[in-house]
């Protein structure tokens, strides 16, 4: 049986989390529609330019995203502590980016309130701070937004997403790690692209621009927008509170590496140049391929990820005796 979101999101087991969603029928709502003839890619911009949006709204970072032509992948953290330390004008700052301010708090803001109306007030302010640093209220937002925007462009009613999102708990690094390689994979997976690099409309495309040194020539080509991605950790430093926990060279040469043997003409035998952080993350280079293809989640997507011992202790915290995962990752990480 379907669980609710609010059982599925615990921020005490877990900041990280995989999102999917998909177009109503799995129509290429997003792409080039064969059935229809049309085409329908401008829409992933418009995805793109939502996410950049939404970043100086939420207390939640994008660490990976892939755009497909009918469904989209985020890997996303949600800040919690940064939520908290916002004062009541912060709150009300971000907030106004989305929604239209009550008149209640324009006034308590102005300073023209009573002692009971500064009350309710303070409630709502406080109401927001949750929204800001709710997962849910995050894909509302950026779903709906979306949804509204096609149905205008089509002149018709009706839903343009075949129902709510899914979500993955990423119970740690390796987790973390193999998931963002799977984002990040999925045009080359899909047969979309050859590399990383030409892999349009994923945070992997946009890291590498990034990395790169921008020419002369580039600088005068009109940019697409970027979505502000949190950052990979510097070799440098052991903290990455702020950061994802490994380097952006180690991740770019995994990347690399398994999109080599993700694409179907590439299959082989894995070869002795395996990436480190792998060994460092006690991932089986074999399974992790397998993981990448992608067959896993045909089906179904397990509702968390992340070594053995950390299922068991999700699962507990959630009160559940079984939990979607278990066997992929006891065969995952070994």
């Amino acid at each position: 049986m379907t669980r609710a979101r609010r059982e599925l999101v615990d921020l005490s087991a877990t900041s990280y989390y995989h999102c999917i969603n998909r177009c109503v029928r799995r129509a290429y709502l997003c792409g080039e529609d064969h059935f229809s003839g049309k085409n329908y890619e401008h829409r992933k911009t418009w995805i793109v330019d939502r996410l950049a949006e939404l970043a100086p709204v939420f207390a939640i970072d994008v660490c990976a995203y892939a755009i497909m032509s009918n469904h989209y992948h985020l890997v996303l953290r949600i800040d919690q502590k940064k939520a908290k330390d916002w004062s009541e004008n912060d709150i009300i700052d971000r907030w106004q980016l989305s929604f239209k301010l009550p008149v209640l708090v324009e006034r308590y803001r102005q300073q023209k309130t009573c002692c009971a109306e500064n009350l309710v007030a303070q409630h709502i302010i406080e109401q927001w701070r949750e929204r800001l640093m709710d997962l849910s209220w995050y894909m509302r937002v950026l779903n709906e937004h979306l949804a509204r925007k096609a149905n205008e462009e089509d002149n018709c009613k009706g839903r343009f997403w075949e129902g709510r999102y899914k979500s993955q708990a990423l119970l740690d690094d390796a987790a973390i790690l193999t998931c963002m390689s799977y984002v990040d994979l999925n045009p080359i997976r899909a047969g979309m692209a050859d590399t990383p690099e030409s892999s349009d409309f994923t945070s992997i495309q946009q890291r590498i621009t990034q990395w790169q040194d921008t020419s002369a020539e580039s600088k005068e080509q009109p940019a697409r927008t970027a979505v502000p991605l949190m950052p990979l950790v510097e070799a440098s430093k052991d903290q990455h509170m702020h950061a994802i926990g490994y380097t952006a060279s180690d991740y770019l040469e995994l990347v690399d590496w398994a999109g080599r043997f993700t694409r179907q003409e590439k299959r082989g035998a894995i070869p002795d140049s395996v990436p480190p952080i792998l060994h460092r993350l006690a991932l089986d280079p074999e399974i992790f391929i397998e993981h990448m293809q992608g067959k896993q989640h045909q089906l179904t997507l397990p509702n968390a990820l992340g070594r053995i011992e950390k299922i068991r202790a999700y699962a507990q915290q959630l009160g559940v005796i079984f939990i979607k995962g278990y066997k992929q990752s006891q065969i995952l990480y070994r």
